[in-house]
């Protein structure tokens, strides 16, 4: 005899959800003729709600408008007890946050099936779950997993809390989801000041850390979560959603394919059969977004994505916290930049002059450094190294000591200097020096930077400087 169990507690059969074994919408037309659909995604919503993928005008879709009531099977592949749910149609959403997850996951499954032209999401037919049925209960012997959710959250809140400045964090963020949560891939991304882009601040499991490399907004599982600012984990592999594809696909379609040699590649496994990106917010302010990916399927659960979402929200105020914090002070010893040399002009010629910064150690042999200002560009010999707001404010390090002879800098000075023309967004300014720090550390060991304090740093110079700049 079947056992009743309460609506309330579809949140405990979120792994019927994963599409391990595929469930079953049976429905009814008004004449009483039954009709049973075989379904290629069921997604929780909330303890009270599900979501079925809406693909075809069939006879489950001409059944559900005409008579909302049906019956769902679904079955946990972990230990093979089957329910059957009670449901009554609410309506159909064709945008939003959730039609957009189903969306990422359908394309994952079509293109992991190979029915990628026949696999296209029209709609999310959401549910309302009235009464669940256990009509095969688990195989004996098999106990439920364990759920240590609360225990790693609060290791993983514990270090990141630890953490001095965005650089600390990020670290700490990336070595909590290494070692707590055992995930071997991952990257934090930055949303850019004009909300277009997010570019890779930190990196870890790759080889090439591809920290500066950057993925449109709404391209991709990454894009698309920023832009629905809503969680999105694929199970399956999928060939879309590589990212370095994706960039180079996006660049075409804006009209910019040939900028991809300045490119930083996107990391990425090539063969990845999980991914998950999930939105980094601080209240109604998106920041960027955590990515993880691994070689397994079904490697990321609804727990990991609950667990990933407090961190990345953890993450999220602590970033605008430590931005929002006033700045220290110039040190005594550190001259602010004089208001005669507060800025400069990039002068386009023929045949660009060259001047030399004396290096403060290590190798004689000089360094070309090539701006570009219609993009703020830097190249160091052949070699790019940065653009955009990270390029200009390298450009203007090495101006500055070329002009004064100076090493010593504050982000207050940066801030204020009214040539970079820096938005009013102070935790870019932070993203931003991290990038480059993280660039010149990767890309070259003729330059440096270094903290010295709370929003000072040194630029280290180990080899002579060329600098010439150019349109």
């Amino acid at each position: 005899m079947s056992a009743v169990v309460n609506a309330v507690c579809i949140a405990h059969l979120r792994n019927c959800f994963e599409g391990g074994v595929p469930s079953a919408l049976s429905t009814c037309s008004v004449d009483g003729t039954p009709n049973i659909a075989y379904l290629s995604q069921v997604q929780y919503v909330d303890q009270k709600h599900v979501a079925t993928t809406f693909q075809f005008f069939n006879k489950t879709r001409q059944n559900i408008l005409a008579n909302p009531y049906a019956l769902l099977k679904v079955v946990d592949p972990l230990n093979g007890s089957g329910y059957k749910l009670h449901v009554r149609y609410l309506r159909t959403e064709t945008s939003g946050p959730l039609f957009e997850s189903m969306k990422a996951k359908l394309a994952g499954i079509a293109s992991h099936t190979g029915m990628t032209e026949v696999f296209k999401l029209l709609g999310s037919d959401i549910y309302e779950v009235e009464r669940v049925e256990t009509i095969v209960h688990p195989m004996p012997g098999i106990l439920p997993a364990v759920q240590d959710s609360l225990p790693k959250l609060r290791h993983m809140s514990a270090m990141l809390n630890a953490s001095r400045d965005l650089d600390e964090l990020l670290d700490n963020t990336l070595t909590a989801l290494q070692t707590v949560c055992g995930i071997g891939h991952m990257m934090i991304l930055k949303l850019d000041e004009c909300g277009e882009r997010l570019f890779t601040v930190a990196t870890r499991g790759y080889d090439q850390s591809g920290v500066g490399s950057e993925i449109p907004m709404g391209h991709g599982v990454i894009g698309v979560a920023a832009r629905e600012r809503t969680p999105i984990r694929i199970s399956h592999m999928t060939s879309e959603y590589i990212y370095g594809k994706a960039v180079r696909d996006s660049a075409e379609a804006l009209g910019l394919h040939h900028q991809l040699e300045t490119a930083i590649p996107m990391p990425g496994l090539p063969e990845c059969r999980s991914q998950m990106a999930v939105p980094i917010t601080a209240g109604a302010t998106l920041y960027g977004v955590l990515y993880v990916e691994s070689h397994e399927d079904l490697r990321f659960t609804y727990d990991d994505e609950d667990m990933l979402q407090i961190v990345a929200q953890q993450f999220g105020w602590m970033a605008q916290s430590m931005a929002c914090a006033d700045p220290a002070e110039p040190a005594t010893d550190t001259p602010t930049l004089p208001a005669s040399t507060a800025s400069f002009t990039v002068t386009a010629v023929s045949a660009p002059p060259m001047t030399t910064i004396t290096p403060a150690l290590g190798d004689e042999r000089p360094v070309l450094v090539r701006y570009f200002k219609a993009d703020h560009s830097i190249f160091l010999d052949e070699d790019y190294l940065i653009k955009g707001v990270a390029g200009a404010i390298f450009w203007k390090l090495v101006q500055v000591r070329q002009h004064e002879g100076r090493d010593q800098f504050t982000n207050r000075e940066l801030r204020l200097a009214p040539d970079l023309s820096l938005p009013d967004i102070a935790d870019n300014l932070e993203a931003r020096l991290v990038l480059l720090q993280r660039r010149l550390a990767e890309r070259t060991r003729c330059v440096r930077m270094h903290k010295t304090g709370r929003g000072r740093f040194q630029l280290q110079v180990m080899q002579p400087l060329k600098l010439q700049s150019a349109d």
